[in-house]
């Protein structure tokens, strides 16, 4: 089994009208053995973008804190928040420098900018950025999400009509990859509030 297999878990982002969306699923495990319903795996880095983890659970812990300290060094000194890109390519630079002993993680990130208009992207664990318009997935359902995505993603949809999109995706997905689950966390991100979700899924 691959190292960015062994505690499972997925990932999707999702841009709408003026608004974007990003979700993970709870679970943590060994393998095939849960130890845990309750490990999210998104995390907000300004009041408008947030960082998605998946991978080795350490190694997701790890780059929250180191990006957390990245994103309050950079408010102190620029006394302003970080861009939704900005922080995207933080996090790349972050990652290459790493790119002989890489973290074993797949971020994703989701925001919107100065103008409200979304941003999702992408990375592999070497910080390659990989820009999308409608979604990026990222974790052991990366595949089903695929699927699952392409098959009731629509443009422009509004904040509510996306989080049904985007949890009945990342839930039917998870539910057809063994480490992945547990229900998931939703957040939809509009430009006067974020609105955070869980929503139960199957707990087996």
């Amino acid at each position: 089994m691959s190292i960015m297999e062994y505690n499972g878990g997925s990932c999707v982002a999702m841009t709408g009208k003026n608004c974007v969306a990003i979700a993970s699923d709870l679970r943590l495990g060994v393998q095939s053995i849960s130890l845990a319903n309750n490990f999210p795996k998104v995390f907000p880095m300004t009041d408008k973008t947030y960082l998605g983890l998946t991978g080795f659970a350490s190694d997701v812990q790890t780059l929250y804190e180191l990006f957390r300290y990245k994103v309050n060094m950079y408010k102190f000194r620029e006394e302003r928040q970080i861009e939704p890109k900005t922080f995207a390519n933080l996090v790349s630079t972050s990652l290459y420098e790493k790119r002989f002993g890489p973290y074993f993680s797949f971020p994703v990130v989701a925001g919107l900018a100065k103008d409200d208009n979304p941003f999702i992207c992408g990375f592999d664990s070497i910080g390659c950025i990989d820009f999308a318009d409608d979604f990026i997935v990222s974790g052991t359902a990366a595949e089903q999400l695929y699927g699952m995505c392409e098959s009731v993603y629509e443009p422009n949809l509004e904040p509510e009509d996306l989080f049904e999109t985007i949890s009945q995706a990342l839930l039917n997905a998870q539910d057809r990859d063994a480490i992945s689950g547990w229900g998931c966390i939703v957040y939809i991100i509009t430009p006067d509030k974020c609105v955070k979700r869980l929503v139960k899924g199957r707990q087996d």
